[in-house]
């Protein structure tokens, strides 16, 4: 993987493409005082390099799907062919080695019932290497998914205001049921891979008019069922250190808790989930000093979170739907 050192103009591109991944090329030049051939060619170089890449992804919640942060103990031989195995599926996303390579974390996305249950309780639980399984359900996003990581901001108001002006689709809102239908999936594949791909690309792929693509992705996309995603490797952000936690909070401060992390530029993720660790995080740090004071700093002037477990990350094997 290249070595990349990011100047201001690569972290303008990134902030802009976290405010809207499809936003012209163009619209960011005209924000950062550029020619969007230069911007492009940055966004190529990043992508190639495996550091920095758009992806489209589903609001799993507005599609009435089930998401589960899934973590499991292992046999210290077992626990990388279980990730591997975990990653190849297309349900899975976020797969991690953590701590002494013994236990496994992974996002799932289920559907339905009866895929959840195929995953928990008959894949999983037919291993004797897999010496424990514990499931919690996501319910709330405070960071992740389509709300921005605070790492990532570089530009002043007025110029995030400029990249919203110039959304490639307007903003999602409405409550009614959404359909997916069987060119959908196809769809969504094609931008899972690249969320930047050209509508004659995806035309290609569905088998559907270029105006028929942009027209269904504009449609998902003010329903809130589609969104794109920016997904950064932290090292590129001089990052060193992921970390998952998982932390109790009394229900009453969940929320406020949850949105205290929010803003923290160390958290690139939090949400509320069941089970007895209620509120589950990834953090990024430069370095061991700096995960550090963050636990006891950041971390420690929020009183109500009163048990935390912390596992550092010690190999990614998946990402947002791409395996490594």
């Amino acid at each position: 993987m290249e070595n990349i050192a990011l100047d201001e103009l690569d972290r303008g591109l990134l902030h802009a493409l976290q405010v809207d991944g499809r936003v012209s090329f163009s619209r960011v030049g005209e924000v950062l005082g550029v020619s969007d051939q230069r911007v492009a060619r940055r966004y190529r170089r990043l992508r190639a390099a495996g550091t920095a890449r758009v992806v489209g992804a589903v609001d799993a919640q507005r599609l009435g799907y089930e998401s589960w942060v899934i973590r499991l103990q292992c046999t210290s031989d077992a626990a990388v062919p279980i990730a591997e195995a975990l990653g190849r599926r297309s349900d899975t996303f976020w797969v991690h080695l953590l701590s002494g390579g013994t236990e496994i974390s992974c996002s799932t996305i289920q559907r339905t019932p009866k895929e959840r249950q195929s995953l928990l309780l008959s894949r999983l639980a037919r291993t004797d290497r897999v010496l424990s399984v514990t499931a919690h359900r996501r319910l709330h996003m405070f960071v992740g998914g389509r709300v921005g990581w605070a790492g990532l901001f570089t530009l002043s108001p007025e110029q995030v205001a400029a990249v919203e002006e110039g959304r490639a689709f307007p903003g999602h809102g409405g409550d009614e049921p959404i359909t997916l239908g069987p060119g959908d999936d196809a769809l969504l594949e094609a931008l899972a891979r690249d969320g930047r791909a050209p509508y004659a690309d995806l035309a290609a792929v569905t088998g559907w008019s270029e105006s028929t693509v942009r027209r269904r992705m504009e449609q998902l996309y003010g329903a809130g069922a589609l969104f794109f995603h920016l997904d950064v490797l932290p090292t590129l952000l001089g990052r060193q250190v992921e970390a998952q936690l998982w932390m109790s909070v009394p229900p009453y401060e969940l929320a406020r808790t949850g949105q205290a992390m929010a803003e923290h530029p160390e958290v690139a993720f939090v949400g509320a989930t069941t089970g007895p660790s209620n509120l589950f995080a990834t953090v990024v740090c430069r370095d061991d000093a700096a995960f550090y004071r963050y636990l006891t700093e950041s971390l420690g002037t929020l009183p109500a979170i009163g048990h935390i477990e912390t596992a550092p990350i010690i190999r990614t094997v998946k990402r947002f739907g791409a395996v490594l």
